[in-house]
């Protein structure tokens, strides 16, 4: 019978050079460390895009359990980034390329009695052949998942194939019958054995049960299994799950087990309606989520997965976009259990490498999310890329995407495929037709342009493609809890203007309920080391949390006043504590019909939902400021909020972020130079570094170049950009994109001083 161990503690980490394949030997080039593990839990997160990226090594002692003499023995590694080798003894016994799913290694016959020696390399390093190429995150790398060690009798459930259970359930409905399709792999049956399988509801009763000879078709099994006024999984509503136990039998002895929950449902996308769960009309509202910490990296502990879930659930979303790759079964399995709908994707991200190993990877990154997650009744979606287009387009891109979207269906009949696309991918494009649904990452006003350019841009694609269904799959802004303003413009990075932005997007997406998912970017704040944004070094700063979990900025409560059927009020700037004003206009968000506001323990103003522009925002005008501490308090039904400000003489200039080095909020680092400052356009230039002669998709190699010109085009085009919308000009010379640009933005006249300008710029930089 299977049981299994987890190797926690008693492993060492170096990241100094090995000769040959480490032997346990403690010492000081040796840390004891605790796994799950990231070397980059720090500077991962610090800025200055220098995150070590290279080889590490783990090594400890393996002494195993008693077992029998016939067991086989596995290791099973849930994560290693990116790439692992595995040794026993010092013999190599398994290599694993890809960050981000699970792989084992049956090590039985490199195994020695008494003590034994595991030793894993594994390594971040930039490599043309694994996916993520390039990407807005940190590539945190380690053993970030728990290793287990498997004890199985020789016939046992596949171990072997793409990580996978060895068994899958999936369903379809008749008439309220949920007819279950049952399928088992079975190593090494003799003549005789049995897979059973067996159905239990919640309160642990059989509902129903199959059994099959293990030794027909090579151990591949199927059968039916029919359960009658079969209870559905309902998302969120009402998240039923039925544990699915299968088992090994030989005459009265279980040889292996497997067991897992299954929800049954059905659904369906309709591109005039929207998504159909159980045939009840269900937009999917909700959040991206990465997978890190502070000060963890992505070395996360279950309750960590469950502290996130349980937030998001807090929130009121019904959905998440699990981004941008695999993320830890223990977050899958929570899923399952809390009904959220989930998009599960591959690290297919920002740009195609041209070396064709990589699109082997990918293949084998997109099985293995298949194979492992089959039976997580949460996912409904698989999703073949994000915002590709960043690299450039190519008729082997189309190819390589239409490849990896017909081995999705090929693994998985009974879901969807769809991808992310990148803001500038024009609206005919052909990468809009390859998967079944698709969905758009736009930033109108953050990146550039305007709120209302959000929904003028989906309503146009909406009339353009009726036949398709599409959604929103990224959309957010900067919002940094020490900005403050009574005036919130983009680029300000205050939480206020955070706050604007997501209430204007949380009011169109409501509207438009023929939109299959939505997804803020991102539910937290994320790690990554090449920013620097609003002051604060190697983040993303677009989460409605903190990174640390610690802080729930107002934007996350405009969202819970729309989606959450639980009671709630907030008042927002809170942290905007000292005021340079007689009287203020407090901002109150509410799901409930009337609020009533009280200043010192005096009853101020009753306002009704019905009367409010936004029936989820309320807003008291004129509340006055005494000398000193004011402190109000709102009431709405059964919950009610508090808040104290502090009135002052002078605005408190640290709200107000300023650019250390001296530049402005909108990017206009370039605005005043003249023609003497740089090198024009048709002048010598040296190839060895970069120009204005490279293409996009070459600049943005580089992070520094990348930069350069992200900040150059901002200028010229008098909107903040960010590289991805540079993306469907990665084969224009930048001379080219320029060109572009300008017309996009009506822009200016002194474009040949700028190009000179930037081409002195990009000279100063190695390629």
């Amino acid at each position: 019978m299977r049981f299994s161990e987890t190797l926690h503690d008693g492993w060492l980490f170096t990241k100094e050079a090995v000769d040959g394949v480490p032997a346990y030997a403690p010492g000081p080039e040796w840390e004891a460390v605790e796994v799950p593990h990231t070397w980059n839990a720090f500077d991962g997160q610090d800025g200055g895009s220098d995150y070590y990226r290279g080889a590490c090594w783990y090594v400890r002692q393996l002494t195993l359990k008693p077992h029998a003499p016939e067991t086989r023995v596995y290791l099973e590694f849930q994560g290693a980034a990116n790439v692992a080798e595995v040794y026993v003894n010092g013999c190599k016994i398994t290599e694993h390329v890809g960050g981000y799913s699970t792989f084992r290694a049956d090590i039985t016959t490199a195994l020695m009695p008494g003590e034994n020696v595991l030793a894993v390399k594994v390594s971040n390093e930039e490599r043309t052949d694994v996916y993520p190429q390039m990407a807005d995150f940190t590539f945190y790398g380690g053993l970030y998942r728990p290793v287990d060690v498997l004890y199985v009798n020789p016939t046992h459930f596949e171990l072997d194939y793409h990580g996978g259970d060895g068994v899958t359930v999936s369903s379809t409905i008749d008439d309220g019958t949920a007819v279950l399709d049952a399928r088992a792999w079975v190593t090494e049956p003799a003549e005789g054995d049995v897979v059973n399988f067996q159905i239990f509801d919640d309160d642990g009763n059989e509902v129903a049960s199959a059994a099959v000879p293990a030794d027909l078709g090579d151990g591949n099994v199927r059968t039916e299994i029919v359960i009658p006024d079969a209870h559905l999984w309902q998302g969120v509503e009402d998240p039923y799950l039925y544990d699915v136990v299968a088992t090994i039998i030989r005459h009265n002895e279980v040889l292996d087990e497997v067991s897992f929950l299954h929800g049954v449902r059905e659904f369906r996308f309709d591109p005039q309606e929207g998504f159909f769960l159980n045939g009840k009309l269900t937009p999917l509202r909700g959040v991206s989520r990465h997978q890190d910490r502070l000060g963890k990296g992505n070395a996360l502990s279950l309750e960590d997965h469950v502290e996130d879930a349980y937030l998001i659930k807090e929130l009121g979303a019904n959905t998440i976009r699990l981004a941008h790759y695999q993320q830890s079964r223990d977050f899958y399995d929570l899923c399952d259990q809390l009904g959220f709908v989930i998009w599960a994707e591959i690290p297919f991200i920002s740009r195609m490498s041209d070396d064709p190993a990589a699109h082997q990877d990918c293949l084998s990154q997109m099985t293995e999310l298949v194979i492992q997650n089959f039976n997580h009744a949460s996912i409904l979606m698989w999703g073949i890329s994000n915002e590709i287009l960043i690299g450039g387009d190519s008729p082997k891109l189309v190819e390589n995407l239409k490849e990896i979207n017909d081995l999705a269906h090929s693994l998985d009949p009974t879901r969807v495929t769809t991808m992310a696309q990148v803001s500038s991918t024009p609206k005919d494009s052909e990468h809009n037709q390859i998967t079944d649904i698709l969905s758009y990452n736009h930033y109108f006003g953050w990146y550039g342009g305007h709120f209302e350019d959000n929904e003028a841009w989906l309503d146009d694609f909406h009339a353009m493609h009726p036949d398709r269904s599409f959604g929103l799959s990224e959309y957010g802004c900067e919002g940094i809890i020490s900005y403050h303003t009574d005036d919130p413009q983009c680029g300000d990075y205050s939480e206020e203007y955070q706050a604007l932005y997501h209430e204007h997007m949380a009011r169109i997406i409501d509207e438009r309920p023929w939109l299959w998912g939505t997804h803020v970017w991102n539910m937290f704040d994320f790690g990554c080391d090449a920013r620097k944004e609003g002051g604060v070094e190697g983040r993303n700063n677009k989460g409605l949390v903190t990174i640390d979990r610690k802080i729930k900025k107002d934007s996350f409560f405009i969202y819970q006043a729309y989606w959450s059927a639980e009671p709630m009020v907030h008042i927002c700037s809170k942290r905007y504590a000292r005021r340079a004003a007689d009287t203020i206009d407090v901002k109150v968000y509410s799901n409930q019909d009337e609020v009533a506001l009280a200043v010192d323990g005096k009853p101020f103003a009753t306002l009704a939902a019905s009367a409010q522009n936004d029936p989820h925002i309320f807003i008291f005008k004129d509340v006055p400021l005494a000398d000193g501490y004011t402190h109000v308090t709102v009431r709405a039904g059964i919950v009610e909020d508090s808040a104290t400000w502090q009135k002052v003489a002078e605005p408190y200039e640290p709200y107000k972020f300023v650019d250390p080095e001296g530049g402005n909020i909108v990017m206009n680092w370039f605005d005043d130079v003249s023609a003497d400052d740089g090198l024009p356009v048709d002048a010598p230039y040296d190839e060895a570094y970069y120009s204005v002669h490279d293409t996009v998709s070459a600049i943005l190699d580089n992070p520094e170049a990348s930069a350069t010109v992200t900040n150059a085009a901002s200028s010229l085009a008098n909107m903040r950009i960010k590289a991805s919308m540079l993306g469907v000009l990665g084969n224009k010379s930048l001379v080219e994109m320029f060109d572009q640009l300008r017309n996009m933005s009506g822009g200016a006249s002194d474009i040949p001083q700028k190009l000179a300008y930037l081409n002195k710029q990009l000279q100063q930089i190695k390629k």
